[in-house]
């Protein structure tokens, strides 16, 4: 800013004297300016007359400027001038006032001294009866507080009944009130109602603990934490005990809430109700203001909760508003700082665990009626034991691809009941049954509940340690007389009146373990061994038994009647049979509901019979899991020092159970249906009605033997089992690996009774033969080849009649072959062929079974390697279930190689009728040989038998090798046919023609690779009708299409009309030299 901002001066004049300032030197501003210089410069220059006319304008300029800045303000100084002469002369004459005023104080005072002892008598007086009326006003308060304290217990603020009746009884102990007689009723009422309002709370407590509460954390809307609570360690100020973060909070207001609290002392507060501080009432009615009806719940400021808009501030008070803990936990430490102040945290306590077993047990039962009104609402009870096998029989029915069955076969239909006598449980138990889907679902639903109860008993557990470790002596006077021998981890459940998280957390266990007792139809006496083990390890740490329920005993009644004989409150304990007496004191019904006798609470069900079926054993698996979980949950919830309990109670009874009756039960009863299944005489039989075409599903009519769909169904119920319990994976899998071993003998057996002493046997297992029937490219067919590419390639190359060939030749040695050393029953191999699919069939079921069984055991290793258990891996129990597959697969293709050789071995039973034999037939032949006729009707009786219980590239295998031995034992026959005419020529055509025929009819063959081997044996017999000439151009021609010793047989066969050279085996050996 500049210095002329704000005068009355014009711009033009502004501008110029800025201007001239700037060009004013630096001397002129000096703090001791000299004018010498600038006079003698004056007097020097040249035009002396133009200088001094330049300082007289400058001059001017000023003398203007301040004419207008005067004019502009002189008004404003003259009325400031005035106004200081007008405050000088005030301050003259208060002066004279005061100088007066002292000489009237100076006379006053000689006046008052003379009077002195009249005026403190009169003082006196007035002060004795201000105090008088005082005590009156606080007589009249008095009087009123008990309807008050009533007011306020029906409008559920019992923080403000609590600070109204300490504030009483602390008025009435004072000096001056202690003698007044009109106040002993008002005593005697606050007595009685202290036992109200502890009875109150106590109930409003009860109801908030188990969710039934006005600000329970299951109807609080609001409540940011909805999460399972996490322990947390937090160093509180007086205790190193970690809380969870349910009351991490609490740290800050331990310190400040247990100091006068207890003792009855508060902030200055007044017995008519009155506010410490300006604000109070209209904050507290903005509070109520707030409040808003949401499906029955209310939503509460965060800063006053509604329970405590009539509270007297406080320190509690206060850390209430600054906590961010959500509604229900306020409310929990609302109701126990009521306690800790009315001296009753170990009474409230001791009331508690009176009432928690019968109140879990109440729940659980609600819990149990509810989900069976729910099903009978729906549909019929499961557990009605009339209906359970027909509802087994409707499953299979609606849901066939649960049970691989198909619902319009009636042979189906009767697999479908040989699979229910097999099985030791009915449909509706199986492990994808509706019974375990009902177990879960209401033991899911219990748990829950349960461990939204345990999550309210950790919460009052630590708050109440905390109320405990705070206030040492809240409950128990100095002269109380201690146990010298007493556990001290106990020391704070003594406090407490016995009531712990440990406690809770012991009956919450105990009941649900009788609630899984009855589930599972166990008698209690199935967890003794682990209930033997608990006890002893709780006996090293806690007295016997009778000191300590002695010792219990002394310290409720006395806690319960600290207060003085006016309560008349007396109270009887037992473990196993609790009953509380409370005399008529005009607070009976409220006390009622804590006065029940539960001693038949442990002999009384749960009901759960009316939802689920009597087979409960078999529930254990839908149990397991449920129970997992709920460890799980109340582990993480534990505090720190608690951590230990986690896995002692409930989980650990189940593992037992599993193990110990679970498990062997279910081996024996499933070792009974494996015997029954593959003992039965229809096991290893073939369907008698099977479809006309073979089908690969089992849903349109896979021929499956019966024993061996039984033994699948049964696999696939156990893994199923240990899909639902993965923990014991391991063992379940040994149970499947023992039946599948077992049946795998009684397939073994079956095939030697087919295959016992028959040649095609022997010949598979010789090293030789068996290297052959790998090598052949058909083999790639099989169930256990590594390589397919043969299948692709339909020409028959030199690699393959090498194989072919040395394989006929092997088997051509063994001519003659005996008829009793062929399987003539065809019955034997239809059974082949059937035990060979249903063997597939299983090994790939075993497969799956094993990928399953591997998947599940992987996803649980991490879990069971967090809990430093060892289970096998599922790498290991899928590779020993493979190593069944494979067992059966070997077996399986076994039965086809035994097959394939048979065929061959009929081919060449029939065939070698043309040894020793002369073709001179004297007329064209129109009909082939009998035993080509025997044989062709053979193999179209066998496809026909053998096509509904194979695949047709399994049929291809069988049936593909009679085209190879036929042709080859055709030709070499000739070396052994002693004549043969043109007529015989035509027979031994006319035989092949029929037997391609023969095998071209069946589907799946390779007709272009029969009719190629069998065109092959034409063209060899047709040579015989060729003179010796063209015989030797043909060869000169096609010198490889026949051996050395086939084209030497042409010229040795006896041909009526054919001329033979001496030198024919020569000539022929020449050319056939000369080949390339």
């Amino acid at each position: 800013m500049g210095i002329f901002d704000g005068l009355p001066v014009s711009q033009e004049k502004d501008q110029y004297i800025r201007e001239e300032l700037a060009k004013i030197d630096e001397n002129w501003a000096a703090s001791r300016f000299d004018s010498l210089p600038h006079v003698v410069h004056i007097l020097t220059s040249k035009d002396r007359e133009g200088e001094i006319q330049i300082l007289r304008d400058q001059c001017d300029v000023v003398e203007d400027v301040v004419d207008e800045v005067v004019q502009s303000y002189h008004s404003g100084f003259n009325k400031a001038i005035q106004n200081y002469s007008q405050i000088l002369r005030l301050f003259s004459e208060s002066t004279e006032s005061i100088a007066v005023l002292k000489g009237d104080l100076v006379e006053a005072k000689k006046h008052l001294g003379s009077r002195n002892k009249q005026l403190h008598q009169l003082w006196y007086r007035s002060v004795t009866l201000r105090h008088i009326i005082s005590l009156l006003d606080q007589i009249e308060n008095i009087a009123k507080v008990p309807g008050r304290i009533q007011s306020l217990i029906e409008e559920k603020q019992f923080y403000s009944a609590v600070q109204l009746y300490v504030q009483s009884t602390l008025m009435l102990e004072r000096e001056g009130l202690q003698t007044v007689g009109a106040l002993q009723d008002v005593r005697s009422e606050l007595t009685k109602l202290r036992g109200v309002l502890f009875y109150k709370v106590l109930e409003d407590l009860h109801a908030h603990l188990y969710n039934n509460g006005e600000y329970s954390s299951s109807g609080c809307i609001n409540d940011k934490d909805e999460e399972i609570p996490t322990t947390t360690a937090v160093a509180l100020s007086n205790s190193s005990q970690p809380v969870s973060r349910r009351t991490r909070l609490l740290k800050s207001e331990s310190h400040s809430t247990s100091q006068g609290l207890a003792g009855g002392s508060f902030r200055s507060a007044s017995i008519d109700g009155g506010s410490s501080y300006d604000g109070q009432e209209d904050e507290g009615h903005e509070d109520e203001g707030q409040v808003n009806g949401v499906d029955g719940v209310k939503i509460v400021s965060k800063q006053i909760p509604i329970w405590l808009s009539k509270a007297t501030p406080d320190e509690f008070l206060e850390t209430i508003k600054k906590s961010d803990a959500p509604l229900h936990v306020k409310y929990f430490q609302t109701l126990v700082e009521c306690l800790c102040v009315l001296g009753k945290v170990a009474a409230a306590g001791a009331m508690i665990c009176q009432r928690l077993r019968p109140t879990i047990h109440d729940i659980i039962v609600s819990k149990v009626k509810s989900h069976a009104a729910q099903v009978n609402s729906s549909s019929p009870s499961i557990g009605q034991p009339g209906q359970i096998f027909a509802t087994g029989l409707q499953l299979l029915k609606r849901h066939p691809e649960s049970y691989q069955l198909s619902k319009q076969k009636r042979e189906n239909a009767i697999l479908a009941g040989t699979l229910l006598a097999v099985s030791p449980v009915t449909p509706v138990m199986a492990p994808t049954g509706k019974a375990q889907s009902a177990a879960k679902n209401l033991l899911d639903s219990i748990l829950d509940t349960i461990v939204r109860v345990f999550e309210n008993h950790v919460i009052l557990g630590e708050l109440l340690e905390l109320k405990s470790s705070n206030h040492t002596e809240i409950n128990t006077p100095k002269s109380m007389p201690t146990d010298a021998n007493w556990n001290p981890d106990s020391e704070g459940s003594q406090v407490t009146g016995g009531y712990s998280v440990s406690f809770s957390l012991t009956v919450l266990q105990s009941e649900c373990q009788q609630l899984l007792c009855e589930i599972l139809r166990a008698t209690p006496e199935a967890a003794t061994a682990d209930a033997s083990v608990q006890t002893a390890r709780l006996a090293s740490k806690t007295p016997s038994k009778d000191k300590r329920q002695a010792y219990i005993v002394y310290k409720i009644i006395y806690w319960l009647t600290l207060d003085g004989s006016e309560d008349g409150l007396s109270f009887a304990f037992r473990f196993t049979d609790s009953t509380l007496s409370v005399p008529n004191q005009g607070s009976d019904i409220v006390r009622q509901g804590w006065s029940k006798r539960n001693s038949n609470v442990s002999q009384e069900g749960y009901g759960s019979a009316s939802v689920l079926p009597d087979q409960g054993i078999y529930l254990t698996a839908s149990v397991y899991r449920p129970v997992l979980q709920f460890t799980d949950k109340v582990t993480s919830m534990l505090p720190q020092k608690y951590s230990h309990l986690g896995n002692d109670g409930l989980l650990s009874f189940v593992d037992n159970f599993v193990k110990d009756h679970f498990l062997q039960t279910m081996f024996v009863d499933y070792r009974k249906g494996v015997q029954q299944a593959i003992s039965s005489p229809a096991a290893f039989r073939p369907r008698a009605h099977a479809t006309a075409t073979y089908t690969p599903s089992i849903e349109k009519g896979r021929p499956v033997l019966q024993g061996l769909l039984a033994i699948d169904f049964l696999a696939r119920e156990v893994i199923g089992w240990a899909l639902a319990m993965p923990k014991f994976a391991g063992e379940i899998v040994k149970y499947v690996q023992t039946f599948l071993e077992r049946t795998y003998e009684r397939c073994r057996t079956s095939y030697m009774e087919a295959v016992l002493e028959k040649q095609s046997y022997m010949l598979i297992g010789r090293h030789d033969i068996e290297k052959l029937l790998r090598l052949d490219p058909s083999s790639a067919s099989l169930p256990d080849s590594q390589d397919g590419s043969f299948m692709e390639n339909n020409t028959v190359d030199a690699k393959v009649d090498g194989i072919e060939l040395e394989l006929s030749d092997i088997l051509l040695s063994l001519r003659p072959i005996k008829q009793d050393n062929l399987i003539r029953d065809d019955n034997k191999l239809i059974l082949l062929a059937s035990l060979s699919d249903s063997l597939e069939y299983v090994a790939d079921s075993i497969e799956r079974l094993g990928q399953t069984a591997g998947s599940s055991s992987n996803q649980v290793e991490e879990e069971v390697r967090t809990r430093r258990r060892h289970i096998r891996t599922g790498s290991a129990l899928t590779r020993d279930l493979a190593s069944f597959a494979d067992e059966y697969r070997k077996l399986a293709v076994d039965c086809l190689k035994v097959l394939r050789v048979e065929m061959q071995l009929e081919t060449i039973f029939h065939l070698q009728e043309m040894n020793n034999r002369e073709y001179t037939d004297d007329q064209d032949a129109e009909e082939p040989d009998d035993f080509i006729i025997s044989l062709t009707s053979q193999i179209t009786r066998r496809d026909e038998e053998i096509a509904p219980f194979v695949a047709a590239v399994k049929r291809n295998y069988i049936f593909g090798g009679i085209s190879s031995i036929a042709a080859t034992a055709s030709i070499k026959a000739l070396s052994d046919i002693k004549s043969i005419n043109l007529f015989g020529v035509q027979q031994i055509c006319r035989n092949s023609i029929a037997l391609e025929q023969a095998l071209a009819a069946i589907p799946s063959i390779n007709t272009d690779s029969v009719q190629q081997r069998l065109d092959h044996v034409r063209t060899y017999y047709e040579l015989l009708n060729m003179p010796f000439e063209a015989l030797l151009a043909f060869i000169s021609e096609h010198g490889q299409l026949f051996t050395f010793n086939e084209y030497s047989n042409l010229l040795k066969v006896q041909v009526p009309g054919r001329e033979i050279p001496f030198d024919a085996q020569d000539r022929m050996s020449e050319i056939l030299s000369a080949l390339p």
